[in-house]
């Protein structure tokens, strides 16, 4: 298993950047916008890039989610 990139948040705010993540991966930004602050978060680990101003998962965004 890979190293788990929340480690060194608290177990609330990890819980909220999964979620965050799958919905990214679920699309469903327009019921649960992404702040700005989990984005930057969710980008510096390398979980999320954008593209067309769109958040959109990366290969390790992915993985997170199923593992």
């Amino acid at each position: 298993m890979a190293d788990n990139p929340f480690a060194e948040f608290s177990l609330e705010r990890a819980i909220g950047l999964r979620w965050t993540l799958r919905d990214i991966q679920a699309r469903r930004l327009k019921l649960s916008p992404v702040s700005d602050e989990d984005l930057r978060v969710l980008t510096g680990l390398g979980l999320v890039e954008l593209h067309d101003g769109e958040p959109e998962l990366t290969e390790a965004g992915a993985a997170v989610l199923n593992d």
